[in-house]
């Protein structure tokens, strides 16, 4: 007994393995040590995708000759794809790769695409030479050199892609819930993890947004190049510390067998509160028990023992047929997602506000003074006040906030902002970034000079809306990465995180489409539109405030469904309970 009460202190609780498949021990496998490398990995794929990114409608339009609405929906239509990739990373790893193999895998294709993007803009786009910058855009390109840049692209689309959902869980992995300490420790990883995001970005914002913006393209390409290697080596050095969860079952066949299940029992009398519901005995070490709810009371009749459930067990001699019977469990999975895809459909409008910043806020901030005297600040560098006030806030929140709110909670004394409140908070302030936005519009147009497609008011008023929307980030994205991981099944914990990012995904395809509609009716009766090529003839200001009213009752839907949302309840982990019988 005393070598089974040792070896249950020195292993994790929750079921996660070592490289070779056995339980963790705690004290030599992940924690912070592990954390460290996967958040400096994550800054330095942040640096390099960004490094692309974040100057991407500017290379659209003076290298690969785009007017500034068709570049603005080509760069959220890319950064749109990158979020669609993450479902599939994040599908390969909870059925088969695991999330280390799958992080590993797609890394590699992030690395070979920005490889390709490097040496093409440097050896085919670039022509004639010197190019590439406002006043000399390039010459068109042919088929087969516009055909080898979007390849480019899209593969580091898929590579990073793939793999940022399960870089952010896989990094919770190293932490044990079931421990008091590192339980601690794996919610503060989400705010380090959305830091080190920002903070990657912040070099690729500045110094090479600098030089892309002189027209060195390759520079910056090959500098991003650099900084995924580097973060591929760090992250594969890590390989002996590293906490595993193995996939052992596919979620989605788990999930496929309470709908089949439940549509069989159709007929049954939904009136079933007497009868017994199917709560199985066997389960994968580390997995928990959710507790029955009363909603979605169609899905629970796939858990509702019948005769010829019991006749089929009989016949079989084993199991019931997980297609016929599914346990409570297992039942209380699927309302787990299905509750989960109101909130997240109340993000994707929040993500339409965010993805301005690498569109229409640089394209705003390009038509603002933007010299102070000699030196000429690149338009997409401006988004560093954005990561700052992502550092500041995350900061401030952990440190002061949070404890002011726990203080102050009187129904549940020293529990702050519960992650639905925080996320209620980040669309609140993402409305007020976008009036900000749209007044500072309001005053460039004002001091427009009518002989270039500039104005005379400094690039400097857009650090508000830049602020803002960094505060909004700290509220609405840790949040949603914080709720959706505690919220979804054991299984599916990378495609929850994948959520997160399909919600950005979405949120740049409607901006793509809101653009489109936009510019089609505003251009009726030969009009410029509201985002023209030159935007002193437009009005810009009318689509910042057109996204704030539409933010607005996306926010009024987001309380409805906040207020009906049920958080899941579970029991002990199957390791904890079993360990503790033992003992």
């Amino acid at each position: 007994m005393d070598q089974k009460v040792r070896q249950f202190e020195v292993c994790t609780q929750d079921g996660s393995v070592d490289r070779h498949g056995n339980p963790a021990i705690r004290a030599k496998t992940g924690k912070w040590l592990s954390a460290i490398l996967i958040l400096v990995n994550q800054g330095l794929a942040t640096l390099a995708f960004f490094g692309v990114g974040v100057n991407l409608v500017l290379f659209l339009t003076r290298v690969m000759g785009q007017d500034n609405a068709e570049a603005a929906n080509s760069v959220s239509k890319w950064t749109g794809t990158v979020y669609i990739f993450s479902l599939l990373g994040a599908f390969l790893s909870d059925s088969y790769w695991g999330r280390y193999k799958t992080c590993a895998i797609f890394q590699g294709s992030f690395v070979v695409g920005l490889v390709m993007l490097s040496f093409s803009t440097a050896a085919l786009l670039l022509e004639p030479s010197g190019c590439g910058v406002e006043e000399s855009p390039c010459k068109p390109h042919s088929t087969f050199k516009t055909v080898i840049f979007y390849l480019s692209v899209y593969l580091i689309a898929l590579g990073y892609g793939g793999y940022q959902p399960n870089i952010a869980t896989f990094g919770a992995d190293q932490f044990d819930a079931d421990d008091s300490v590192e339980g601690h420790s794996k919610i503060a990883f989400f705010s380090y993890f959305y830091l080190a995001l920002n903070l990657g970005s912040l070099l690729s914002n500045t110094v090479l947004s600098y030089f892309e913006d002189q027209g060195d393209w390759p520079l910056g390409f090959w500098a991003s190049t650099g900084s995924a290697f580097a973060g591929l080596v760090l992250f594969l050095t890590g390989t002996p510390k590293y906490r595993h969860f193995t996939p052992r079952e596919s979620p989605w066949s788990r999930f496929c067998q309470v709908l089949v299940a439940a549509t069989r029992k159709a007929k049954i009398d939904a009136n079933y509160e007497d009868m017994n519901l199917y709560d199985s005995e066997t389960q994968r070490t580390g997995d928990k028990k959710i507790l029955h709810t009363s909603g979605f009371r169609f899905l629970d009749r796939a858990a509702i023992v019948t005769p010829d459930d019991d006749a089929e067990k009989v016949e079989s001699g084993s199991t019931y047929n997980p297609w016929r019977l599914c346990s409570v469990t297992q039942v209380e999975e699927v309302k787990c997602v299905f509750r989960l895809i109101p909130i997240w459909l109340c993000t994707i409008l929040y993500s339409v506000v965010f993805t301005q910043m690498a569109s229409l806020f640089v394209e705003q901030g390009a038509a603002m003074k933007t010299n102070i005297k000699d030196f000429k600040i690149p338009a997409s560098s401006m988004s560093s006040f954005d990561i700052l006030s992502v550092a500041f806030f995350i900061f401030a929140y952990r440190r002061f906030l949070d404890p002011l709110f726990a203080r102050l909670n009187k129904t549940e004394p020293n529990k702050g902002l519960t992650q639905l409140q925080r996320m209620g908070i980040g669309l609140v302030i993402a409305i007020m970034a976008m009036i900000s936005a749209g007044i500072v519009e309001l005053y460039r147009l004002k001091h427009k000079e009518t002989a270039s497609n500039s104005s005379s008011l400094s690039i400097f008023w857009q650090v508000p809306q830049y602020m803002m929307i960094g505060a909004s980030e700290v509220f609405m994205y840790v949040g949603q990465l914080e709720f959706f991981n505690s919220q979804a099944p054991t299984g599916l914990k990378s495609f929850a995180s994948a959520l997160c990012m399909a919600s950005i995904s979405l949120g740049n395809y409607v901006s793509s489409l809101l653009v489109s509609i936009v510019m089609s009716i505003s251009t009726r009766d030969d009009l410029p539109g509201w985002i023209p090529g030159n935007l002193n003839k437009g009005h810009l200001d009318r689509f910042y405030f057109l996204l704030a009213g539409l933010t607005a009752v996306d926010f009024v839907v987001y309380l409805v469904c906040a207020k009906w949302y049920k958080y899941i309840k579970s029991e002990a982990s199957f390791s904890e309970s079993t360990s503790e019988e033992e003992v």
